[in-house]
C-alpha cells in the first residue's frame, strides 16, 4: 500500500487516492500557467452586461455607459486572465471545492507551519521594500549610475566594468528590485543615445544577472532567502557568512566570461562608446522630480519619437538626473539602521529560551512607517512647488493634444473635400469662355459648401447641450478615486510613487503557493519527493548533493511558480528528508546538510536568470520596464542569452561551495533536533 505519514497532518494519506492525484495535477497545471499566462474568452448577454453597468452607474460608482455601443452584437466578449496572480488562487479555490484541502492547509499556508511563517515573511519583505524603493524614488540610484557613467567615460570596457561593480554593490544591500526599477530604465536610455551600440543586449542582460547574483548575499535582499532562513532556523549573519564567498567569486569569474565570450561583439560593447553630446542649455536646466505627474511636460512623449530630438531628451534624462539629497540621505540611514538592527535581533533570538521568538519585522515595520512619514511630510511641505510643476506640465500636454487634434481634423477635411483646389483652376477656364466647365465647378462648389455646412452643423452642439452638463461628466466614485490619486501624485509624489511600485502581486501569489505546497505535504507527495532526494544523496554524497540541488533548484525556478514557489517546495522536501532520517535513526553529516541548504540558496537566486522570464517576479518587472522603453525581450532570446550565463554562474558557485563545505564543515552527524523541534 503506497501510503505516507506526515507530521503536519498527523494522518495517513494514500497518494493513489483521487484527491491526492488531483492535487498533484492541479499543482503542475498551475505552474505551467504561471510560466505561460493566457486569457480565456467568455461571452455574456449584452442585456445582462448593460444592466450590470447601469446598476453601477445608478449608484454613482461609474459613469453612465455610452449608449452608442448597443448597436453591436447581442453578446459581449470578456476575458478571464490566468496569470501569476489568478492561477494559484483559482487552484486553491478548486481544491477547497473538491475538499482536497481544508482549514488546516489554509491556516498552515498563511499563518505558518514548520518554522515557515508566510505572514511574517510578507510583512518583513514589503516593509523593507518600501524603504529600498523610497531610496530609489529619491533619485539616488540613478544619480550614482550617472556618476559611474562619468567615471567610465567613453571607454566601453571600462564603463561596462564600472556599471557591473555598481549594480553588484548596490544589489548586495538593497536587493534586486531597486536595481531593476532604476537601472533598467537608465541602461535603456544610455544605449539609445549611443550611436555605435547596436543592441542593448549585453548591458541589460548583465544588469539582470548581476542584480540577482548580488541578492543572494543578504537574507533581506530576496524573499526566497527569507523562506529558506526561516525554514531551517538559520541566523541571518550565518547565512551571509556562508554565501558571501561563493557569490563574490561567481561575480569575479563571470565578468570576463561576459565581456570576452558571451558579449564579445564590438557592436554590443564597443571599445569606444560614441554618445551624443548634451547641449550646454540642457545641462544648465534644473532637473525635475520624475515622480511628479507630467513633470517634463511633452518631453515624456517626445523622447520615444525617432530622430535627434528623441535622443536628446533621452540623453537629458540620464545626464541631468534629479536627486533629492535629503530624502536619499535619510532613506540610506534608515536602511542601514534597519539592516543592522535586523541582524542583531536575529542573532540575539538564538540565545533566548525556547518558545520565545523575535520577529524581524518588528524592526522593518516601524522603520518603513518612519520612512513613509518622512515622504509624506516632505511632500506636504513642498506641495505648492510640486502642484505648480504638475499644472504646467499638464497644460503643455493638453495644448499638445489639442494641436495634434487640430492637425488631424484639418487632414480629415482635406481628405473629405479633395476637389477644393480644383475650383480655382477651372474657374480660370470659365474666364476664358469655357462655360460648361464653369457650370460643373459651380455645382461642385455648391455641393462642397453644403457638405461643409452640414458637417459644421453636425459637429456644433446646440446651445442647451453646451450649457447643460453631460451625464458622462457627473461625479462618481471612480472619478473621485481618479482625482484623489492625481491629487496624491501632485501633493505627495514620492510616497505615491513608492506605494504604486511595491510588489503587491507577490502577496496573493506567495500565500496561494504556500497553500498549494502545504496541500502536497498533507497528501503525501512531499514525502515521496523527499525519499527520491534521499536516494540521490545516498548514491552521490556531498558533491552530488550540491550538484543535484543546484541543478534541481534552477530547473524548478522555471517550472514551479517562480523562484519563490521553488523555495517553498524544496524547503518542505528537505524538511521531510530530515524527518525521514530522524524516524529511521540514520544521521546526516554536517557536510551533506549544509551542502544541500546552501546549494539551494545559490540555485533559487541564480535561477532567476535562467531560461524563463517568469522564473522570478523581478524578471517580469524587468521585461515590462524594457517594453515601455521599446525594447522587447522574447522568451526564446531570454533563454538563449541566459543559458551560458547561468551555466558558468552555477558551475563556479557550486565549485566554490564544494571547497568551502569541505574546509569549514566536518562529517559529524548534524543535530536534527535544532531544525525539527
Amino acid at each position: 500500500m503506497a501510503t505516507t505519514t506526515t507530521d503536519s497532518g498527523n494522518a495517513n494519506h494514500d497518494i493513489r487516492e483521487w484527491r491526492s492525484i488531483v492535487t498533484l495535477i492541479v499543482f503542475v497545471i498551475t505552474n505551467v500557467v504561471v510560466l505561460f499566462p493566457f486569457h480565456i474568452p467568455f461571452y455574456v448577454p449584452r442585456w445582462l452586461y448593460n444592466g450590470f453597468l447601469d446598476a453601477l452607474s445608478s449608484m454613482r460608482i461609474i459613469s453612465p455607459r455610452n449608449q452608442n455601443e448597443d448597436a453591436g452584437s447581442s453578446w459581449v466578449r470578456l476575458r478571464l486572465s490566468l496569470n501569476i496572480v489568478t492561477a494559484p488562487v483559482i487552484a486553491d479555490l478548486f481544491l477547497l471545492a473538491i475538499q482536497a484541502i481544508g482549514r488546516d492547509e489554509v491556516k498552515q499556508g498563511t499563518v505558518g507551519a514548520d518554522h515557515i511563517h508566510p505572514i511574517d515573511i510578507m510583512v518583513f519583505f514589503i516593509t523593507l521594500a518600501y524603504i529600498a524603493i523610497s531610496i530609489d524614488a529619491s533619485g539616488l540610484i540613478r544619480y550614482l549610475a550617472f556618476r559611474v557613467l562619468q567615471w567610465g567615460g567613453k571607454v566601453g570596457h571600462r564603463l561596462f566594468f564600472y556599471l557591473y561593480l555598481f549594480f553588484f554593490g548596490i544589489g548586495s544591500f538593497v536587493g534586486n528590485d531597486p536595481i531593476i526599477l532604476s537601472g533598467t530604465a537608465f541602461l535603456a536610455y544610455m544605449t539609445r543615445v549611443s550611436s555605435n551600440i547596436v543592441h542593448p543586449r549585453a548591458w541589460i542582460y548583465t544588469q539582470f544577472a548581476v542584480a540577482n547574483i548580488a541578492s543572494a548575499i543578504l537574507v533581506s535582499s530576496n524573499p526566497t532567502n527569507l523562506v529558506l532562513a526561516g525554514a531551517f532556523k538559520i541566523r541571518f549573519i550565518d547565512y551571509t557568512a556562508n554565501m558571501v564567498v561563493p557569490v563574490v567569486i561567481t561575480a569575479i569569474v563571470l565578468f570576463p566570461f561576459l565581456l570576452y565570450i558571451v558579449f564579445a561583439s564590438e557592436s554590443l560593447i564597443p571599445v569606444e562608446i560614441k554618445m551624443h553630446e548634451l547641449p550646454e542649455e540642457a545641462r544648465g536646466k534644473k532637473p525635475v522630480n520624475p515622480n511628479i505627474p507630467n513633470a517634463r511636460g511633452t518631453a515624456e512623449q517626445q523622447e520615444d519619437e525617432p530622430g535627434e530630438q528623441g535622443k536628446l531628451l533621452s540623453l537629458e534624462e540620464i545626464m541631468n538626473p534629479f536627486l533629492d539629497k535629503s530624502g536619499a540621505g535619510f532613506g540610506a540611514a534608515i536602511m542601514a539602521l534597519a539592516l543592522i538592527s535586523v541582524l542583531s535581533l536575529n542573532a540575539a533570538s538564538s540565545s533566548l529560551p525556547g518558545g520565545v521568538v523575535l520577529q524581524v519585522y518588528w524592526v522593518t515595520l516601524p522603520a518603513a512607517f518612519i520612512m513613509l512619514v518622512w515622504d509624506l511630510s516632505f511632500g506636504w511641505l513642498h506641495r505648492r512647488e510640486t502642484r505648480e510643476i504638475a499644472r504646467e506640465g499638464r497644460e503643455q500636454v493638453e495644448q499638445a493634444k489639442a494641436e495634434q487634434a487640430r492637425i488631424q481634423r484639418e487632414e480629415m477635411e482635406l481628405a473629405v473635400f479633395p476637389g477644393g483646389n480644383q475650383v480655382v483652376s477651372v474657374a480660370g477656364n470659365d474666364a476664358l469662355g469655357v462655360g460648361s466647365d464653369s457650370e460643373i465647378v459651380k455645382s461642385q462648389s455648391t455641393t462642397t459648401d453644403e457638405k461643409k455646412e452640414a458637417s459644421l452643423e453636425k459637429d456644433t452642439p446646440p446651445a442647451e447641450a453646451v450649457t447643460k452638463p453631460s451625464k458622462l461628466d457627473q461625479r462618481t466614485l471612480s472619478s473621485m478615486v481618479r482625482h484623489a490619486y492625481r491629487w496624491s501624485q501632485e501633493t505627495f509624489p514620492t510616497a505615491t510613487a513608492v506605494l504604486s511600485h511595491l510588489p503587491y502581486a507577490l502577496i496573493p501569489f506567495a500565500f496561494a503557493m504556500f497553500i498549494l505546497v502545504q496541500a502536497l505535504v498533507t497528501k503525501g507527495w512531499v514525502e515521496v519527493f523527499a525519499n527520491g532526494w534521499d536516494h540521490w544523496v545516498n548514491k552521490t554524497g556531498t558533491v552530488g548533493a550540491i550538484g543535484g540541488m543546484g541543478f534541481l533548484s534552477v530547473i524548478l525556478c522555471n517550472f514551479s511558480g517562480t523562484n519563490i514557489g521553488t523555495t517553498i517546495l524544496l524547503s518542505r522536501i528537505i524538511q521531510e528528508w530530515l524527518r525521514i532520517h530522524g524516524r529511521n535513526g540514520v544521521p546526516i553529516s554536517n557536510r551533506t546538510y549544509y551542502a544541500t541548504i546552501y546549494s539551494m540558496a545559490l540555485g533559487v537566486n541564480y535561477g532567476a536568470f535562467s531560461t524563463a522570464i517568469s522564473a522570478s517576479l523581478a524578471g517580469l518587472l524587468w521585461r515590462d520596464i524594457l517594453a515601455k522603453k521599446h525594447i522587447h525581450v522574447r522568451r526564446l532570446d531570454f533563454a538563449r542569452v541566459n543559458l551560458p550565463i547561468i551555466a558558468i554562474a552555477m558551475s563556479v558557485g557550486c565549485a566554490v561551495l564544494i571547497g568551502e563545505i569541505y574546509i569549514i564543515r566536518d562529517d559529524q552527524p548534524f543535530e536534527l533536533g535544532s531544525v525539527l523541534d
